[in-house]
């Protein structure tokens, strides 16, 4: 892509809950010298983002105001001015494929923070053949859902081959999180719903909905009475139960495991599993009835009208103080695929620690730089995933508090 573009990195959707947390971040942490635009609907509200960016690092380049509204015309406009464009603006299935659309039109880079996987499946289909042409590097699904899972799942895949010279035949994850819920989550939570059939919804949260070639072989079924009573107990990791983040999460590990070459990388027995870590038992099967039961009443249009009236708005969501205590600790353990079995398998951690929304501020601002500054020659233009990005990505996460780490038990 050429670098005569007005800017290197335009951040659409400034003015809102995440935009806010991505700019502070872009302004502490990325290189001086960035050309780079604060853009959406409101002069007057980007103008005070901007003026707070300017307070926050004096030293660094201050941001242009873009002036952009959610229409094709003004968004291809935008697009062609920008190298990188990091998404915001959600619900997405509401509000995201103008941007998709003009970036994958223009051979602009992508990145956003959905969770909405039947989103992704749509844009997915009508779009990569389309980035493809254009050289187009399109990220969806960048925040916490689904950077974590997907970056830890491909370093302890990475450890396996390392060490046992093998594939790997299962990772399982452990996610345990502290976090509040931001306007825009319930939003996009309650909102899918009213854009969307249950049956669309189903078929987009399959396990293998995104991935781009047929799945691996040999999966091992889970036990109804499990999967009845939504209690796991894994070795290792402890006692385990729903992960809300599993929904989103499933499908991009393994879209990561078909891009990134499936039975020939990951193995071709490859399984993922992403549950929540529980205190015990008893916990585990509480959240497990209680989530379902959430998952239920939400189908009801009269509980998600009462939910919006009563629960953070969009733009709204907890305060850094609030948050300050919050944090993510994510824990796999991956079993090498060997002809002899063996006791020894690859154990990964991810760790940071402060607010989840900053959290997805650090992983798409910190992808868009790996974007522009490192070398990422595989990726020739097409819909991608966090862990595609690599070990440049990774590292440089590192400064943003997001650590990963991996070692072998024997």
């Amino acid at each position: 892509m050429s670098s005569n573009r007005q800017y290197e990195l335009v951040l659409f959707g400034a003015t809102g809950y995440t935009g806010k947390l991505t700019a502070q971040h872009i302004v502490a942490h990325l290189p001086t010298d960035l050309r780079w635009a604060l853009a959406g609907r409101s002069a007057s509200k980007l103008k005070e983002i901007a003026a707070a960016c300017k307070s926050l690092n004096p030293d660094r380049i201050e941001p242009e105001i873009e002036v952009c509204n959610l229409n094709d015309k003004e968004l291809d406009a935008l697009a062609k001015k920008t190298i990188v464009l990091i998404a915001t603006v959600g619900p997405y299935t509401v509000y995201g494929e103008h941007a998709f659309k003009a970036c994958a039109e223009n051979g602009t880079h992508y990145i956003d923070c959905t969770a909405e996987v039947p989103y992704v499946t749509k844009m997915i289909k009508k779009y990569e053949s389309v980035a493809k042409k254009t050289g187009a590097i399109m990220i969806p699904q960048l925040g916490l859902e689904s950077s974590a899972a997907d970056l830890l799942t491909w370093s302890t895949v990475k450890k396996v081959r390392e060490r046992f010279s093998a594939p790997t035949k299962e990772v399982i994850v452990s996610a345990d999180f502290k976090s509040g819920a931001s306007g825009g989550t319930i939003a996009t939570a309650l909102g899918i719903l009213d854009a969307m059939s249950l049956k669309e919804v189903a078929e987009a949260f399959k396990p293998f909905s995104l991935c781009p070639i047929p799945g691996p072989k040999e999966q091992v079924s889970t036990p109804w009475t499990t999967k009845f009573l939504g209690v796991h107990i894994v070795s290792d990791l402890g006692t385990l139960t729903d992960s809300i983040c599993s929904g989103p999460d499933v499908p991009i590990v393994y879209r990561t495991w078909g891009l990134l070459g499936g039975a020939s990388n990951y193995g071709p027995r490859f399984k993922f599993s992403e549950y929540a870590k529980a205190r015990n038992y008893l916990t585990a099967l509480l959240f497990h009835f209680s989530f379902l039961f959430l998952k239920l009443f939400a189908v009801i249009p009269f509980v998600r009208k009462f939910a919006r009236r009563y629960l953070y708005k969009p733009g709204e969501g907890p305060t850094l103080e609030q948050s300050k205590n919050d944090g993510l600790d994510f824990r796999a353990v991956g079993i090498p695929d060997v002809d002899q079995p063996t006791s020894s398998k690859a154990f990964g951690r991810a760790t940071y620690s402060g607010s989840m929304y900053l959290l997805t501020g650090v992983f798409m601002s910190t992808a868009a730089i790996s974007i522009l500054r490192d070398e990422h020659k595989e990726l020739t233009g097409g819909v991608y995933t966090p862990a595609t990005l690599g070990e440049s990505f990774i590292d440089r996460l590192v400064e943003g508090g997001f650590k990963i780490e991996t070692k072998i038990y024997e």
